[in-house]
């Protein structure tokens, strides 16, 4: 599935800084499953998004916060209470829900991935590993849990093994945009940027493909210098103030690499 090796590579000590710049830039739309600093990771639950502090996202908290209080071994009212936590930026209070939840459900899987993925975004990298293995079952894998423990070793450097784990989990989930997706940044995080930018259009033309993916599109464009394509992509479906931000975004970073 890898696309032609063609045109040169940008090396690492021009390509991370531009990453971390586009952090505070709507490409990064936010998602629960990470902290990356490249970027934006697609969850596996197919949840969307929500800004944090938005009347939206503190709806969501006081909807599930009261299926929460009826009821806090209910697994329905662990996940969502827990997730609509996460978007609206709670992520200690949504922490010790999901820690309560693995005790409650000890052999729930989808808790224990969510457990995994929130202690990720806090950094505890071993932990998360750990829950996630021990969620995990080798007879009966699930695509979800590899999916992100794929996303915790890129974030830890270790690239081919998540891009291992990624395509096994593409062996069970073949055509499914967020596997993609998430393959397509950590080949990114190796600067193989032909490679990244050939599975990202792949994940970009499945049903089910949101903003996210073609954000991480667009970015990888840009940095190929492809700027016109670029700002098509990233201004498909953004609100005219979010767009410019993004063409703006992408005339500097164009205007950067012919100064490097």
């Amino acid at each position: 599935m890898h696309a032609p090796r063609t045109g040169s590579v940008i090396r690492r000590s021009k390509l991370v800084p531009a990453l971390v710049a586009l952090t505070a830039l709507a490409f990064v739309t936010g998602c629960a499953s990470n902290k990356s600093n490249t970027g934006t990771y697609s969850p596996a639950s197919g949840k969307h998004s929500v800004s944090p502090g938005s009347n939206l996202a503190r709806a969501e908290v006081s909807k599930w916060a009261k299926s929460y209080e009826r009821d806090r071994s209910n697994r329905n009212a662990i996940l969502g209470y827990s997730n609509a936590l996460s978007q609206n930026g709670q992520i200690e209070q949504s922490m010790a829900v999901l820690r309560a939840g693995v005790i409650s459900h000890q052999k729930d899987r989808e808790i224990a991935s969510a457990y995994g993925k929130i202690l990720a975004m806090n950094g505890r990298f071993d932990e998360a590993l750990n829950v996630l293995k021990r969620a995990q079952r080798p007879d009966m894998p699930d695509w979800k849990i590899m999916s992100a423990e794929a996303a915790i070793y890129d974030q830890t450097g270790n690239h081919e093994k998540a891009r291992r784990l990624y395509k096994q989990a593409l062996k069970i989930a073949p055509d499914d945009p967020s596997l993609l997706n998430n393959l397509g940044l950590s080949y990114l995080l190796s600067n193989k940027l032909p490679d990244a930018e050939y599975t990202l259009r792949r994940a970009t033309s499945l049903p089910g493909a949101d903003s996210r993916v073609r954000q991480n599109l667009a970015l990888v464009l840009g940095i190929q210098g492809k700027f016109d394509e670029a700002v098509e992509v990233a201004t498909s479906e953004l609100d005219p103030r979010q767009a410019q931000a993004n063409i703006a975004y992408l005339r500097t970073m164009m205007q950067n690499r012919q100064r490097g």
